[in-house]
């Protein structure tokens, strides 16, 4: 009887923390659905963005109103008029009770050379590709083709893309040397990431294989716009 009911026992304590362990990430599952719902009805997300919320055991999230850890990933995201794709959020301490505050998040993108020539055309008519580590702009200027070199960098939030390495035809150009005032159009081109939360600031930016992938960061961010 006595090894019968300690096997009873061991079943029965099975039983209830398989249930615990099921209707915690039953209650996950629904968490990520909702969160997922939010960034979609927020955010110009095409497709569906994947959620990950971490940390175990996720009912005493719930029940203490703020998620530790959430990850959400999306293949792109409209800001204001311009297209990122391979976006990634990492967030945590996400208050679930308004106002909706977060206290850590970080955001990774890449904006596509197609959105850097979007910004870029602005100023002039060039194309733009990756060629290696940097950013290749062309197109015809006088008659001539024009070729140059783009740097990104980051100054005050702002991701700006710089020209050099100028050639006009067979021959090398400094900037100065472009007619009227096409050398101060070519310096500081701003690539316009408007749609960024407020509270979130753009701090670093590097060329990669389909655009420039941008990191932004915020610290105990109000998510106005969660509802």
């Amino acid at each position: 009887m006595g090894a019968k009911a300690a096997v009873a026992g061991f079943v029965a304590i099975g039983l209830v923390v398989g249930g615990a362990y099921l209707a915690d990430g039953l209650a996950r599952d629904e968490a990520e659905g909702r969160v997922a719902d939010v960034i979609t009805r927020e955010l110009q997300v095409e497709g569906t963005p994947e959620i990950r919320i971490g940390g175990f055991p996720f009912l005493t999230q719930l029940l203490g109103r703020s998620l530790d850890d959430v990850t959400a990933t999306a293949g792109a995201v409209t800001l204001d008029g311009l297209r990122v794709t391979d976006v990634t959020v990492d967030a945590t301490d996400v208050s679930l009770e308004t106002p909706y505050r977060v206290g850590d998040v970080r955001i990774d993108a890449t904006v596509p050379t197609a959105s850097i020539e979007q910004a870029v055309r602005d100023e002039a008519d060039l194309a733009v590709t990756v060629d290696g580590s940097t950013l290749r702009a062309s197109g015809e200027v006088l008659g001539l083709t024009l070729t140059a070199g783009l740097v990104p960098r980051v100054e005050d939030g702002r991701l700006l893309v710089d020209v050099q390495d100028l050639t006009l035809g067979a021959g090398t150009l400094r900037l100065d040397q472009l007619p009227g005032n096409l050398a101060e159009r070519l310096v500081g081109i701003e690539v316009p990431l408007d749609g960024l939360p407020p509270g979130i600031v753009l701090q670093d930016a590097e060329v990669v294989p389909d655009g420039v992938r941008v990191r932004a960061t915020g610290v105990d961010v109000v998510l106005e716009g969660a509802r």
